[in-house]
């Protein structure tokens, strides 16, 4: 393992709420976003705090080390680590992903090799999917699983992939001899590569890598779930959870974006007036809060409705997703706007606010897609 964490957190530590991620997150990831993102990575001993305050994977029962962290608190503390930084928050999000296909799909002996491992943070996941030419797309994957001795052979190359300079645990799809298989790779196995991409345009510290695989050796174990059956439940539930962290995350960009402007336009003045006497200001800030509140609650209901177990909340999750992230990317930029000259450097956070909101709107679903995923549902309704 090359996780960051030596040795096991506290049994008697707290379940991790939306209180106690706002003071960690106030305390340790505020103050140095901009330097992660000017870094382009996040540092170890940050890694380390995260496991320390039990937010890798606190929806994991408390048998394998988590805290049995309802669907609803885990959006709340999503969005409080998106609201500090959302390339913290990306890693969160595929480390949940990996983490949460592996409770759900996962055998006996999987979840006693890897489930305490990912729950501490010893282990640090990430999901691949996207390739060099296609996206969530999983009819054109060109990666290839082949049965062989028993066991699988995988082929091909990843791309975009989060926390793929630094996760040891990789959940890679790949298409199968009847259908995509899913499969769970040691970042150590001889064949993985791991190649870093740098300078993107926002989420700069999330440590993307595109991950290459040559003729990589799996024994029947890597399988997660029944063969066949990872384009079906098992992708959709795992696609599922990462839009709704990242819905979670853009309602903390949008939080951020409030703070940041009501702190500015109370000490800024223009003609001998404070900016937020300013009748446009103030109609800017009303938008703000009030797209910050009903993303808020379309988050909560996605969240409801995953602890209920109903199936509703698939869609429920592309418009919390669709609605937070189209606010968050337009609020961030009458945050740059609000700030003036000021919003376009690097003393404010709003400018790396309006870079990583753009991404929102990319990831986990384009807002394209979502548009017509959602417009179905409409028409599936009327249907009936």
């Amino acid at each position: 393992m090359t996780g960051p964490l030596t040795a096991p957190p506290p049994a008697d530590r707290a379940a991790p709420d939306r209180l106690t991620t706002r003071a960690f997150v106030d305390e340790h990831i505020v103050p140095y976003a901009e330097e992660y993102d000017r870094a382009g990575s996040l540092p170890d001993e940050l890694l380390d705090r995260i496991a320390g305050a039990g937010l890798w994977a606190p929806f994991l029962p408390a048998s394998l080390g988590g805290a049995d962290t309802d669907m609803v608190t885990l959006g709340a503390i999503h969005e409080e680590v998106g609201r500090g930084c959302s390339s913290v928050r990306s890693l969160l999000t595929v480390h949940t992903m990996v983490s949460w296909a592996l409770r759900r799909w996962g055998s006996p002996e999987q979840l006693d090799r890897w489930g305490r491992e990912l729950a501490t943070g010893r282990t640090l996941g990430a999901f691949c999917l996207s390739e060099p030419g296609t996206g969530s797309d999983t009819d054109s994957l060109t990666t290839t699983a082949t049965p062989r001795d028993g066991g699988w052979v995988l082929s091909g190359v990843k791309k975009w992939t989060t926390n793929g300079q630094r996760a040891d645990l990789f959940l890679v799809f790949a298409r199968g001899p009847v259908s995509t298989v899913a499969l769970l790779v040691p970042r150590d196995t001889p064949g993985v590569r791991v190649t870093p991409i740098e300078d993107m345009l926002g989420t700069r510290a999330s440590m993307l890598a595109e991950i290459s695989f040559s003729e990589v050796a799996l024994g029947p174990d890597a399988l997660l779930g029944p063969s066949g059956f990872a384009s079906g439940m098992l992708l959709t539930g795992t696609l599922d959870l990462g839009r709704y962290s990242v819905a979670a995350g853009c309602v903390g960009i949008i939080q951020r974006c409030v703070d940041a402007c009501a702190a500015y336009t109370s000490r800024r003045t223009v003609a001998g007036s404070l900016l937020r006497d300013l009748p446009l200001i103030r109609a800017k800030l009303s938008d703000m809060v009030t797209d910050l509140r009903a993303a808020r609650l379309l988050c909560a209901e996605a969240g409801r409705l995953k602890d209920e177990g109903d199936p509703a909340t698939i869609m429920a999750t592309w418009v919390a997703k669709y609605f937070a992230s189209t606010a968050a990317a337009r609020h961030a930029a009458e945050a740059v706007q609000v700030h003036g000259a000021n919003g376009c450097g690097t003393r404010y956070p709003v400018a790396r606010l309006y870079r990583d909101a753009k991404v929102m709107e990319i990831i986990e679903g384009s807002n394209e897609i979502q548009r017509i995923t959602i417009a179905g549902e409409a028409y599936q309704e009327w249907v009936r």
